[in-house]
């Protein structure tokens, strides 16, 4: 009997110790909508990630879900208390709705995260309404003063 509750002492305290010696990252935000984006015109966004943890974390791999999306990644290790990041470029080749993913492997107490660009990419023209401002309509029927000089 004291064998098997030593044993289990034992476990409990190896668990105990390996599990609160992981890095962990806690990004700012891991989701990004793009809103309309230009056809043709690449679009980037950066998640920025802090380690909470006690450890260094070390990015292994970022996955993107298809060769549309390309991902970059800090490749030194992210020391206790300092930050990170994870980029991801969209090539927008594509007219329509979008929805990618980035996998991101890492020595972090979570493994694996997952992050998520979306948007609507649309013609040059929908793209430039988009991003102006909303004009105020002009009332045409009024007429303008004119000047006359004697």
């Amino acid at each position: 009997m004291k064998t098997i509750f030593s044993l289990f002492v034992a476990l409990f305290a190896f668990v105990a110790v390996s599990y609160g010696q992981k890095g962990t990252m806690k990004f700012a935000k891991e989701t990004h909508d793009f809103g309309k984006v230009e056809q043709g015109k690449p679009v980037t966004y950066v998640f920025e990630f802090k380690n909470t943890g006690t450890d260094p974390v070390v990015i292994n791999d970022a996955a993107a879900s298809c060769g549309c999306t390309k991902p970059s990644w800090t490749k030194e290790p992210v020391m206790p208390g300092k930050t990170g990041s994870v980029s991801a470029t969209y090539n927008a080749a594509t007219m329509g709705q979008f929805t990618k993913s980035v996998t991101v492997t890492s020595n972090a107490e979570a493994g694996q995260t997952t992050l998520y660009l979306k948007g609507e990419v649309v013609a040059q023209k929908d793209a430039a309404a988009a991003a102006a401002p909303t004009a105020t309509p002009v009332d045409k029927s009024k007429k303008k003063g004119t000047k006359t000089s004697r």
